[in-house]
């Protein structure tokens, strides 16, 4: 993590979190507001920016990016230690967070693009039981590592969200992706939005907002 996260303090007692990581090129500040918006008052939201590091597929330019991004093809190479050093980074949010008198049940991760997948791969790669994971217009980093690599999560709640017009992250990757989480993840609901790119829709930040009150009701 480079910059200090953007925190959003719960606005009644604080039982649960929701940490929720940016794409590509983008900081904490670009979602802080629209998760915020969509999560229960006793809830702390939490919007880290990634390091700024060189990225292979923007030729080399600087720009904040949880792991270098190689290539834009399902087969392609992957940064293999810079995905493995930013979930621990996630991690240590997660464990932070428990230190301060969250469960980890009360926790949920997410994000979007890049963060999407960074949220997934840290979610199975966690030992300790999360409350759900949000993952939107992304893939499983590392996948041919699963289920393998999987240390915990295999039932937690996951809501996986992509746009059919998509032409960054293409649709058939969040088809792909879904197939794979199936068959080793037991809770995955997989939502297709008409007619949406790369970004995000308030159908779908409704549909966030009634899986974070499921997930993670009052206590």
């Amino acid at each position: 993590m480079s910059a200090s996260p953007v925190i959003v303090a719960a606005t009644a007692k604080h039982t649960a979190t929701v940490i929720f990581l940016h794409g590509l090129g983008d900081t904490g500040h670009g979602w802080a507001s629209a998760i915020a918006a969509i999560r229960p008052a006793y809830t702390k939201v939490i919007c880290p920016t990634a390091p700024t590091i060189k990225v292979t597929l923007n030729s080399g330019l600087k720009m904040p990016s949880w792991f270098d991004l190689k290539s834009l093809d399902a087969s392609g190479e992957e940064d293999e230690p810079g995905i493995k050093k930013a979930s621990e980074s996630v991690h240590a949010l997660i464990n932070a967070e428990i230190s301060a008198g969250v469960p980890s049940e009360r926790i949920v991760i997410g994000g979007f693009s890049q963060g999407g997948a960074l949220a997934l791969y840290s979610a199975f790669t966690y030992p300790g039981q999360l409350g759900g994971v949000m993952a939107l217009s992304c893939w499983l980093p590392l996948h041919k590592q699963f289920p393998g690599a999987i240390k915990g999560n295999r039932e937690t709640p996951i809501i996986q969200c992509h746009g059919d017009c998509d032409p960054l992250v293409p649709y058939k990757w969040g088809q792909m992706t879904a197939s794979y989480l199936k068959q080793y993840s037991s809770n995955v609901d997989f939502k297709t939005y008409r007619g949406l790119g790369h970004s995000s829709t308030d159908e779908e930040m409704s549909d966030l907002k009634t899986f974070v009150e499921k997930v993670l009701p009052p206590q």
